[in-house]
């Protein structure tokens, strides 16, 4: 067995615990395998093991991965840019970092001419960190109101990064904070709005994460290794 696939099916195995621990099915949360800088060899062998979404962080990596890897969902998973939106829409079938109006209007824009309903979900900043992007909490209500009269995004939930710390266990506050938030816009219940999925939880603190309601898992570095 090599070690990628040694490493998912370690991963899976602390998925399956961490969910028996918080009474949650294993089969509602899907692992984002994260191929930034990750070769392509590499990203194959993931996908031959199992792992079929794989998440990118930069346009111009995802544009170039695209048509190298088949047989896979891909997932935008970092910051993105307006002026980049045009050269992934047409590949990606969830944007996780939805962090501003204009960005959505963008979206919009482009997925009308093809017919189709992009699926984002919010990123949250959470843990009001200057250094990352996303919504403040007291704003997320108010912002999914405005993005949901455009037809060509479905919001499907919420994401967040955790802060990084030592001790994993610092971070459950933001998880907890992150799921509650979507427990209450559920309760509200905005037309057109679902809050099935929350992305949150990394390499460092996705048990932690599946604990708190995680659907979806971004990981790199516990599936390939540390990045160069």
């Amino acid at each position: 067995m090599s070690s990628i696939s040694y490493n998912i099916k370690s991963v899976l195995e602390k998925v399956r615990t961490a969910a028996a621990k918080a009474n949650r099915d294993p089969a509602e949360i899907k692992i984002v395998a994260v191929t930034k800088t990750v070769p392509v060899e590499w990203i194959r062998e993931a996908v031959d093991a199992g792992l079929t979404v794989l998440g990118e962080n930069r346009v111009q990596e995802l544009t170039a991965k695209y048509p190298l890897v088949e047989g896979v969902e891909w997932h935008l998973i970092g910051h993105l840019q307006s002026n980049k939106v045009k050269y992934i829409v047409d590949k990606v079938s969830l944007i996780h970092s939805l962090d501003s109006l204009s960005l959505a209007e963008e979206i919009n824009k482009r997925m009308l001419p093809l017919g189709r309903v992009m699926d984002v979900l919010v990123q949250v900043n959470v843990a009001d960190e200057d250094t990352k992007f996303g919504i403040s909490p007291a704003e997320t209500r108010d912002f999914i109101d405005a993005v949901r009269q455009l037809p060509g995004l479905k919001i499907k939930g919420l994401m967040t990064i955790g802060p990084y710390v030592e001790e994993p266990e610092e971070v459950r506050p933001v998880f907890r904070k992150l799921r509650m938030l979507a427990e209450e816009l559920k309760t509200i219940g905005l037309p057109g709005v679902e809050m099935n999925h929350l992305s949150m939880g990394m390499s460092n603190d996705y048990i932690i994460a599946v604990e708190e309601g995680a659907t979806l898992l971004r990981l790199g570095s516990a599936l390939f290794g540390p990045r160069n």
